[in-house]
This record gives C-alpha cells, sequence and structure tokens, in this order.
C-alpha cells in the first residue's frame, strides 16, 4: 500500500509545528508524535517506523531541539522490544499520554550495553556508565541496557531520583541536542525491574541500536535537503556583477553536485526504513550523515561572507550535521560493518 499522501500530509503538519519557537515534550504528546508506533490498544497509533521517519526527517529539516530522539525512538523503541508484562504495558501507556518521558541509556558511541546487573544478598544492584545519551536530562524515567549473571541482556528500569543513580548534562558543540552521562553506583532494583527482551535478546538490543542509527540517518536528510533548499533561495537573489550568482556555472555545478548526493542519500534511507535490514542502515547511516555534512559546509560557502556569521544561523545545521555524523556508529564504522560481509 502506497502511503505517500500520508507522508506528504505529515510532514507539512509537522512543518508548522516545527515552525513554533517552543517544541516542548507536551506539544510532541499532543501532536501523536511520541506513540506513533506503538499499539493502538496500548494508546498509540498503531502505525509503523516508517512514520516516525518522518517526523525524524523533519525535525533535522528544523534543526529543532527536541526530546524526540531519546524519548520516542529510543525509549519507546525498548519498551516495544521487550517482553509484554504489566508494568511494561502500564509505563508504555504513561509513556504515550505523557504522564511519564522514558529514554534508553544506549550510549552514543557504541550499541553495546554499558550496565551489569549484580546479584547481592539484598537483590540486586546496578553498575555501570553510559555516554552521550540522548536526552536523559529530563527523563522520569530510563531503561538501563545490562547484563544479568548469566551474560543475558536485560533492560532494567530505574527512576531519574534512584540512589546511586547520576543523570550529568553532557554539553556538546551542537546546541540543538541534549546529550548526557547516566551513572549507575549501586542501585538497588527488585525482580519486577528487570524486563527480558521479547526475542533473542543480542538480536534485539542490536536492532535498537541500529534504530537509534537510522533515525539519526533520516534526521541527518532533513539537515541536507534544509541547506540545498535554503542555498537555492539565496543564490537566486543574491546578485553580484548584475545578476543573481545562481546563474554562474560553478554555484549551478555546486548545486547540483548537493542535489545527487541528497538523491542517492534519499534512496538509502528510504530502503533501510522499508527493509530494517542491517545492511541497508549501515549504508543509510554512513552515506547520509557523510552526505549532510558537505552539503552543509557547500551551502555555507555558497552563501559567501554571511554564511560564516552568528546570523545566518547556517551553522546551527552544520553542527547538527556533524554530532549526527558521530552518534550510534560513525561513517568508518560503518563501513566497517559492510566489509565483514567480504571476508
Amino acid at each position: 500500500m502506497n502511503f505517500s499522501e500520508l507522508h506528504d500530509e505529515m510532514r507539512s503538519v509537522a512543518a508548522d509545528l516545527l515552525a513554533k519557537d517552543t517544541v516542548d515534550w507536551p506539544l510532541l504528546i499532543q501532536a501523536g508524535w511520541v506513540g506513533l508506533d506503538v499499539p493502538d490498544h496500548l494508546g498509540g497509533a498503531g502505525a509503523t517506523f516508517a512514520e516516525v521517519a518522518v517526523i525524524c526527517e523533519e525535525i533535522g529539516r528544523a534543526a529543532a531541539r527536541t526530546a524526540y530522539l531519546g524519548g520516542a525512538v529510543l525509549g519507546i523503541g525498548a519498551l516495544l522490544a521487550l517482553e509484554p508484562n504489566e508494568f511494561r504495558d502500564e509505563l508504555l501507556a504513561d509513556a504515550v499520554e505523557g504522564r511519564q518521558r522514558v529514554t534508553l541509556a544506549l550510549p552514543g558511541e557504541t550499541a553495546d550495553e554499558p550496565f551489569e546487573l549484580a546479584t547481592t544478598r539484598l537483590g540486586w544492584r546496578v553498575h555501570g556508565q553510559a555516554t552521550f545519551v540522548s536526552d536523559a536530562v529530563g527523563a522520569q524515567r530510563l531503561l538501563l541496557p545490562a547484563r544479568d549473571s548469566d551474560g543475558v541482556a536485560v533492560i532494567v528500569d530505574v527512576t531519574a531520583d534512584a540512589v546511586g543513580l547520576t543523570v550529568a548534562d553532557q554539553p556538546v558543540l551542537d546546541a540543538s541536542r541534549s546529550l548526557a552521562t547516566v551513572s549507575a553506583h549501586g542501585v538497588e532494583v527488585d525482580h519486577a525491574a528487570v524486563w527480558r527482551f521479547d526475542g533473542d535478546p543480542d538480536t534485539r538490543l542490536r536492532e535498537l541500536g541500529e534504530r537509534a542509527a537510522l533515525a539519526v540517518a533520516c534526521d541527518s536528510l532533513g539537515v541536507a535537503q534544509a541547506m540545498l533548499d535554503t542555498t537555492v533561495s539565496y543564490v537566486g537573489v543574491r546578485r553580484q556583477f548584475g545578476r543573481p550568482i545562481g546563474s554562474f556555472q560553478a554555484v549551478k555545478h555546486a548545486c547540483a553536485d548537493m542535489l545527487v548526493r541528497i538523491s542517492v542519500a534519499r534512496q538509502l534511507v528510504t530502503a533501510a526504513v522499508a527493509d530494517s535490514d542491517s545492511t541497508a542502515i549501515s549504508m543509510a547511516k554512513s552515506y547520509a550523515c557523510d552526505t549532510a555534512v558537505d552539503v552543509a559546509g557547500k551551502a555555507m560557502q555558497l552563501h559567501g561572507g554571511i554564511g560564516y556569521t552568528w546570523e545566518s544561523g547556517v551553522h546551527v545545521y552544520l553542527k547538527r550535521a556533524a554530532l549526527n555524523r558521530s552518534l550510534f556508529g560513525s561513517p568508518a564504522a560503518h563501513r566497517a560493518r559492510l566489509a565483514q560481509r567480504y571476508r
């Protein structure tokens, strides 16, 4: 079934909403974006990741500072990957309704589980640390990827104010993203807070990292498209030697190169969203994020002197593209994964 008309309508609505000065969490809840791929019996829209990808691209196009990556893509995604139980279902419904904001403490530089679940005489304790965690500051519940005493991957549910848990803001150059360091120093948990994956634990955990990587690729695609649109508009009105600079052959070729790269990136991202295949995701993540950095850099050059000023806003997109390139696997790391197929 072709959902292109639905997606076009979603893009139009998203563009209007993201044009607001402040896009806070209650606004995302009200728009229904947080529960897009949550089953309708739990309060969600019953859609798929394809619809989530549309929102991720539009957020990147607007370079909006939201908690969507950590709260919806990762937090909701982690809950959906778990075995159904009354506690998980209750938290999922609360997250969709906005009563709780959840995030997955998945480190932004790797997809490994950074926490350990140790058995003591009094119960279980969690130890470990995750860095570059998306949107952890302000979340009421944190889901910690951990290994239990048997080496099985699990998710541990803890409250943000749990004794021994610290969430520290981690400043980065890109001001449009919120990242944090999450540390657990002997956090006590009971049996009800340790949740099993629905299916093979290692596969499910890897898929969460891939879900995050694909969401960032969609964001980078939006960044690149915004920079191309802005640049084409600028070179059409900026005049030099009595005519628009967009009429110069060198500028035409530069814009054409940007368009070609974005077109290839869009095809790769679309294929990855449709297939959810590890290889397709690595191809999309590596190419789309590299493309966004290159296109934003070229946009800055084509804007001339004003492109290097604080007022132009081009720097916001360039910084976002640069951070996206590093989050959840650099292009080099994903290309190394692709190379494994030939060994």
